[in-house]
């Protein structure tokens, strides 16, 4: 049994765009200045831990009751809150937009799991008298979310924020505001078609920013409050399987900025069961002495000049002709297949029968849920499989494509098809999560090697 000591909250909003990604991130850099601060992603999002992990020093973990369900939830909060003073758990959209019309992967279905205190940050921009309402509603829609502050962004002047906390009075509602936050563009991250630019991409993103946005989170936010608010989380208790089967097996995974869509607990996940991590640069490096490869999702399209340039696509595909087990997600299914293109063609890895396009607008984006149809090196036949989705891309496989997914939710490759299996090589669309499927499958056929 795994109890956390640490204090906690979440950071949510009324809705997207609000400003949570700054202020959560903000919060996590003053906190860290005397504190050990683990911080924590609502949802699927690969981009936002990125920048949290920067900040902290920890690597920030996702926490998402579809892929994971709640006892998934709660295992990866407890293994990643282990040595921390702070948790600060960054929400995801509105506090209670889930899947479809339900409260499953909302913020607040995770604030309920594991019964976190939740800051709650408005827009103020264009509205006074207006935000008592706004609280009333979202303070009165859910009694079981544990609403305590609220944090205004966007204010623009003293006097709008004294009118703000006179109406909250005014409508008898007993909840501090315990930061104003103006408007300051100096934070913003730059996007792209997946979502935010990476921590590591960010040229914005420097100690110097953030030591600034700490400051300027400070002067704003009353920390203190933050820090009493997080004091008040009841620690979960969890009881876990600790044993692991052990595989005694070395696994590549390819690391660089093409490929850099990873969830921390695959690896430690991996790493409990044994396997030995090798990092590499499938654009810069050769193809290390491994027993498996896994390649997650990424950017391939933005540099598939260099990926064809690169030796290591034919390592690859002589690995995979000699039988080693390769997994692959979303960017890899692209750079596995014979080509993609982008602003022209570029030849690509070949050892899948497969070609891609880069389309230019989202071609999908939501959960998924898969079932395996035929054994393959990942996983088992009949295995269900809870993950999610996110491409601007389409692919096209050649006649005698074995896939090996049925997609009870989502679009895959094509027709709710995914999971295009040559060799010992299997890519999809889906990005997976091993509390949604162990990796142990995919250990075994590596020690069969």
């Amino acid at each position: 049994m795994y109890i956390s000591r640490t204090k906690a909250l979440m950071i949510a909003g009324t809705g997207s765009g609000v400003g949570k990604t700054t202020i959560a991130m903000g919060l996590m850099a003053a906190i860290s200045r005397k504190a050990r601060v683990q911080p924590f992603k609502v949802g699927p999002d690969f981009i936002d831990p990125t920048h949290h992990t920067r900040i902290c020093g920890r690597p920030s973990r996702n926490l998402d009751s579809y892929i994971m369900e709640e006892k998934g939830v709660v295992e990866t909060f407890i293994r990643g809150a282990h040595g921390a003073d702070f948790c600060i758990i960054e929400g995801v959209m509105g506090l209670f937009d889930g899947l479809d019309a339900t409260e499953i992967a909302s913020s607040a279905h995770i604030a309920k799991i594991l019964k976190v205190p939740v800051i709650l940050v408005i827009n103020a921009q264009g509205v006074s008298r207006s935000t008592a309402a706004l609280v009333k509603g979202f303070m009165e829609f859910d009694r079981d979310v544990n609403i305590q502050g609220i944090i205004l962004n966007n204010i623009g002047s003293e006097r709008h924020v004294k009118l703000i906390r006179d109406s909250l009075e005014g409508a008898g509602l007993n909840i501090p505001v315990i930061g104003a936050v103006p408007k300051n563009k100096n934070f913003s991250i730059p996007s792209r078609h997946l979502g935010l630019e990476m921590a590591h991409e960010n040229k914005n993103n420097s100690e110097n920013i953030i030591v600034e946005l700490a400051d300027f989170i400070e002067k704003y936010v009353d920390i203190d409050a933050v820090k009493s608010i997080a004091g008040n989380f009841n620690e979960p208790e969890c009881n876990f399987e600790t044993l692991h089967e052990k595989f005694v097996v070395k696994i590549g995974i390819a690391n660089d900025s093409a490929f850099c869509f990873y969830y921390q607990d695959t690896f430690d996940s991996l790493k409990r069961s044994g396997a030995e991590l090798v990092f590499f640069s499938p654009i810069k490096d050769k193809l290390p002495e491994i027993d498996g490869l896994y390649l997650g999702g990424g950017y391939p399209e933005l540099f598939a000049k260099e990926l064809e340039a690169s030796n290591t696509r034919h390592e690859i595909k002589k690995a995979a002709q000699d039988g080693m087990p390769i997994y692959g997600e979303c960017g890899a299914l692209l750079y596995l297949g014979a080509s993609l293109e982008t602003e022209r063609n570029y030849r690509m890895a070949g050892v899948l029968g497969a070609s891609s396009r880069m389309t230019g607008k989202l071609q999908a984006l939501g959960y998924t849920q898969a079932h395996t149809v035929m054994d393959s090196p990942f996983t088992k036949r009949g295995t269900i499989i809870q993950g999610h989705e996110f491409h601007y891309s389409t692919t096209e496989c050649d006649r005698d494509a074995r896939l090996v997914y049925t997609l009870h939710r989502g679009k895959g490759i094509f027709e709710g098809r995914d999971g295009l299996m040559e060799y010992n090589t299997l890519a999809s669309y889906m990005h997976t999560h091993p509390a949604s499927n162990s990796f142990d499958e995919f250990l075994k056929h590596c020690i069969k090697l």
